[in-house]
């Protein structure tokens, strides 16, 4: 391998004149805008005694102007310092109110005229809920109570919504602990105008430190002071009337829950030194447990900066972490402890090991528990029984035990050992309620039986499923198997007390919309909500899932759509788009299995190419494209090599059908699936166009890892060079659409990556576009971006694969 090559090609890039296109804000054609102005259905919350629906409005999109207020990108987070709230926040604009039963829900009083919602939290009793209202001038608390369908503030704009856990309930549902602004916080330093007092020096004494390609990272002690100021928040209790008392000092308060009993509080709350090499989550910190009246308790842990963890997914730290509430007991912390020092590489019997600790929290844990894999978390039922999971990265396995936390002696009986990438042999999930104290505990009836539900997908289709499990024998009996006929039916909740199965029903040209059934009586189903499809144009839109086999035999599926109007008869043969993203599986087993289901709704959303079956186009959707290492290998190892297998038997498989024009085919994906596309342009001539949006094309500039790569650069060398697009840039012959939004905030794709990619394919010779999209991240929120990229798509598939000669 040439080594050099790399750097000559990134400094012969950089060197390249660029000729830019100034170019306003485009829309796409009115058959793709109908698509995108379609009115979103609500989100729903149900209260858990079935009375009172939520139905929760917002707009699809933000406004570019919304995305260009002031954000500050400072340890991980993105801020907006004038509203003190994430600038990326998600908000809703409207509540209504419903009893389940009624037809109609009604409006919520007390809103402000354009309320920008966020931040849902249900009372202890459910009877009410707490939620955040950004406002021009900052933050506020609003409580929304159900009989009444009406809302108020109880605090002033000055809730500090820059952290998590802003809003958490006291037992008696009449008063919420909240973060504020603290009465000391100091002006923002504006760094772009700050005079600099010294050079920005960081240093290593030799340790390893092999972290990811984060993002929005500290970079200089202004940022550390910006940070501190927008982090420190005062608590606060406040009344349903609005009146207050301060709880505790300012702090950098990161994670706040009281115990199920709601006698006790625990804190976590951020320490310095920060850092610029890792987010705010991995920064010193401290946590500690006061009583509900703010009274010192003990401090349970102190935990330093961590910079360098050993290699590997599955790497975690020593000492105690995990710190959680026990949800079946009023006050019971429980903690984990690597049992192999946090390193994958060591080879012991068991990987952790659980504690508890009951208040007042005084002396040494009791160990209840030790799992052969990285601990993930435990789901209670009571004294005597508990379901704890594990995970290993590195072979794909999970397991599931079943314990007895009062008598740890008994031991654990492994009841599940899987693959956890294998589909076709999951479970389900156990379900779980609400209990006494409002904690999420097992649903068990009276002789300890527990409930599961699965997704149910088989080698005939997909059988969502709710089955009983004796936790003593193991044995399952299975209640109910959803074989709706032309529908996907979702099982969302099981209640076995009421026997009540809260489901959401669905099929490729029916919106989403949610039933109560009974499953012993046989009831039902009863409609809760009435959703219509706002999607009209494309809802009779020949859809249907499509199974292939690749050039070694493998079998692999995608959802296939013919254009509007297709006369299947006459078959003419159309330009197609294939879009995908690549996943690594350690067995073949598991990487065949088909989860796609021709009964789920049609959904065109901002990144889709559905929106392209309006224009005459062919979509396969979702193509599997599997990367697959077994044994010792790394799917890595052999990764192009198996893109071009999966592109060339999905092209086949469509072709045969009689559907396509081979010579008009284009490949799109995100993320990773964009560079996937670069890869499957640069070294095959299966496609006329490809389009790549936020990819990373150069892999020596993500050298300690990136996706499922766990090796680094300098250990697998020859990996990094062959799967970097950027390294084989000369090979690139066919037209490539590059789009990056330009605040990308994700891991790894920098918009630098796509920047210097272009200067790469324009310096020689090849037919490239790179739009890069002002104020958008890793996936794109403005509307007016969102409609110019689906005009750029447009644009480029009409020219370079429609209208191909």
């Amino acid at each position: 391998m040439k080594n050099y090559v790399w750097l000559f090609l990134a400094a012969f890039a950089i060197s390249l004149a660029q000729a830019q296109e100034k170019l306003t804000y485009q829309k796409p054609s009115e058959e793709i805008l109908e698509l995108v102005n379609a009115p979103l259905a609500p989100s729903v919350l149900i209260s858990d005694n079935g009375k009172y629906m939520v139905l929760l409005y917002r707009d699809y999109y933000k406004t570019i102007a919304e995305l260009s207020e002031t954000e500050l990108r400072l340890a991980g987070l993105r801020i907006n310092p004038k509203t003190n709230i994430g600038s990326r926040t998600n908000y809703y604009n409207n509540i209504l109110v419903k009893e389940i039963g009624d037809k109609d829900g009604v409006q919520v009083t007390g809103l402000s005229e354009n309320p920008r919602l966020a931040n849902f939290n249900w009372s202890p009793d459910q009877s009410k809920i707490a939620f955040t209202n950004t406002t021009p001038e900052g933050v506020e608390v609003m409580v929304l109570d159900l009989k009444s369908a009406s809302a108020k503030s109880i605090t002033d704009t000055n809730v500090n919504a820059n952290m998590r856990d802003i809003i958490n309930w006291f037992k008696d549902g009449e008063s919420i602990l909240v973060k504020m602004l603290p009465s000391d916080r100091k002006p923002l330093i504006n760094v772009d105008e700050a005079v600099p007092e010294g050079p920005t020096i960081s240093t290593n004494d030799g340790k390893k430190a092999q972290n990811r390609t984060y993002q929005d990272l500290l970079k200089n002690p202004n940022d550390e002071f910006n940070f501190e100021q927008l982090a420190r928040s005062e608590l606060y209790k406040v009344n349903m009337d609005g009146s207050k008392t301060k709880w505790k000092d300012a702090n950098l308060y990161t994670s706040i829950s009281f115990s199920p009993d709601g006698e006790y509080v625990m804190t976590v709350t951020l320490d310095k030194p920060f850092s610029y090499l890792v987010p705010y989550y991995r920064f010193p910190n401290t946590t500690t447990v006061y009583t509900n009246d703010g009274g010192m308790v003990k401090t349970l842990l102190q935990v330093p900066l961590i910079e360098d963890l050993p290699k590997g997914f599955m790497a975690t730290r020593t000492g105690m972490r995990n710190i959680r509430w026990r949800n079946d007991k009023p006050a019971t912390i429980t903690y984990v402890e690597a049992l192999d020092g946090g390193d994958p590489e060591n080879e012991v019997p068991f990987r952790d090991e659980v504690f508890e600790l009951e208040a007042p929290f005084n002396g040494e844990g009791r160990s209840i528990l030790k799992t052969k894999n990285r601990f993930s978390y435990i789901q209670w039922g009571n004294d005597n029984l508990a379901i704890a999971h594990d995970r290993w990265w590195n072979n794909r396995n999970t397991k599931t035990y079943v314990f007895d936390p009062s008598n740890p002696e008994k031991g654990a009986q492994i009841i599940e050992d899987r693959n956890y990438q294998d589909v076709y042999s999951d479970p389900g999930s156990f379900v779980t309620k609400r209990n006494e104290n409002g904690s999420w505990v097992l649903s068990l009836d009276k002789n300890n039986n527990a409930f599961l539900i699965g997704d149910g997908y088989t080698e005939e289709g997909q059988f969502p499923f709710v089955e009983k499990m004796d936790l003593k024998t193991l044995k399952k009996t299975r209640l109910y198997t959803s074989k709706l006929e032309g529908k996907l039916e979702n099982l969302i909740e099981y209640d076995p007390k009421k026997d009540q199965l809260l489901v959401r029903i669905e099929s490729a040209s029916e919106y989403p919309n949610y039933y109560y059934k009974s499953l012993i009586k046989r009831k039902g189903p009863v409609q809760l909500t009435d959703f219509d499809n706002p999607y009209k144009s494309i809802q009779n839109v020949h859809k249907e899932v499509i199974t292939y086999k690749r050039d070694d035999g493998l079998e692999l599926s995608g959802t296939l759509y013919l254009p509007v109007g297709y006369d299947m008869e006459k078959k003419e043969k159309m330009p197609m788009i294939l879009w995908a993203y690549p996943r690594e599986y350690k067995d073949k087993n598991s990487a065949s299995q088909n989860t796609s289901n021709p009964n789920e709704f049609t959904y065109p959303f901002w990144g889709s190419p559905i929106y392209w079956v309006t224009k005459g186009y062919v979509v396969l959707d979702g193509a599997a494209f599997p990367i697959i290492g077994e044994g010792d290998e790394q799917p890595n190892d052999s990764f192009r090599s198996q893109l071009v297998a999966n592109a060339k038997a999905a092209i086949d498989a469509v072709d045969n059908l009689g559907y396509i024009d081979r010579e008009r085919i284009a490949v799109g994906g995100h993320s990773y699936g964009a560079f996937m596309v670069a890869n499957l342009l640069s070294h095959s001539d299966l496609f006329a166009a490809g389009i790549a949006r936020s990819g990373a094309y150069n892999r020596t500039l993500t050298p300690f890892g990136f996706q499922s790569e766990e090796r680094n650069y300098w250990e697998a060398p020859e990996v990094y060079y062959t799967m970097s697009p950027f390294m084989h840039a000369e090979k690139m012959k066919t037209p490539l659409l590059l789009i990056h939004g330009q605040a990308d905030n994700n891991s790894g794709t920098y918009p630098m990556q796509s920047e210097r990619y272009f200067n790469a394919l324009k310096g020689l010779g090849a037919t490239v576009r790179l739009v890069m999209l002002p104020k958008e991240s890793h996936g794109y929120r403005g509307k007016e971006s969102i409609l110019h990229m689906l005009w750029e798509q447009d644009q480029w598939l009409e020219k370079y694969v429609k209208q191909k000669k």
